[in-house]
């Protein structure tokens, strides 16, 4: 995660997209194609969408650039899962240094801020908008990255090498990634890129949590 300046100039940038204030990461998770592997663990690796897949867990910054990811479990594995057993809540359950905008596939924190699934104001709509607005650009990091590498979405194919390789391989695509974002290459054309995630519903929340999302929807 990044540090307390470079924390505050995301929250500048993200600030500027739909005025959401204080976030310094949006998350989620992305399902990446690999070859069915040999053994018992087979059918673990089967995601939601029915083919072999490696569940990724990143975090992008205002620039798209992934600032935290965990690259290990199989594709049946829910997201919220994942962020239960990553380095995510014991780093930000101890500081109080902005938030990360997650989708309805993570519970609600006081530093993960998820959407409203029932919105009755006009307050409410508005959050939500700036939120998702916001949040989307992990979708397009994803999508950014599944183009420039295109072995790791399905019209290249599938990964054809035993779990332990695609997560090296994916691994080394994630920093190839940030370094092409660095050093300014063109970003190739994204239109025919749909990024597969596990897409279930996660309602459970702290009181605190969501009464501070209650006090965050009124200041739109």
């Amino acid at each position: 995660m990044p540090d307390h300046t470079q924390a505050a100039i995301n929250k500048q940038r993200f600030h500027q997209i739909a005025r959401f204030p204080n976030v310094i990461g949006c998350i989620d998770g992305t399902l990446l194609p690999i070859m069915a592997p040999p053994g018992a663990e087979e059918p673990i690796f089967v995601c939601r969408k029915g083919y072999h897949a490696i569940n990724v867990q990143a975090v992008c910054d205002a620039n798209m650039r992934y600032i935290n990811a965990v690259i290990r479990w199989p594709g049946s594995t829910h997201d919220a899962f994942i962020l239960a057993n990553s380095t995510l809540p014991g780093i930000l359950d101890s500081t109080n240094n902005g938030w990360l905008l997650g989708d309805s596939g993570y519970p609600l924190k006081k530093w993960l801020i998820t959407p409203l699934l029932n919105v009755n104001t006009e307050q409410e709509r508005r959050f939500n908008e700036a939120r998702m607005a916001t949040r989307c650009l992990i979708e397009r990091s994803f999508a950014l990255l599944k183009a420039r590498f295109r072995c790791l979405h399905k019209t290249g194919g599938a990964l054809p090498y035993r779990p332990s390789t695609c997560v090296k391989i994916i691994e080394s695509c994630f920093k190839l990634h940030n370094m092409a974002l660095d050093l300014n290459l063109p970003n190739p054309n994204t239109d025919s890129i749909v990024v597969d995630n596990n897409q279930e519903i996660v309602q459970n929340c702290s009181r605190d949590a969501f009464e501070q999302r209650r006090r965050l929807t009124q200041r739109f």
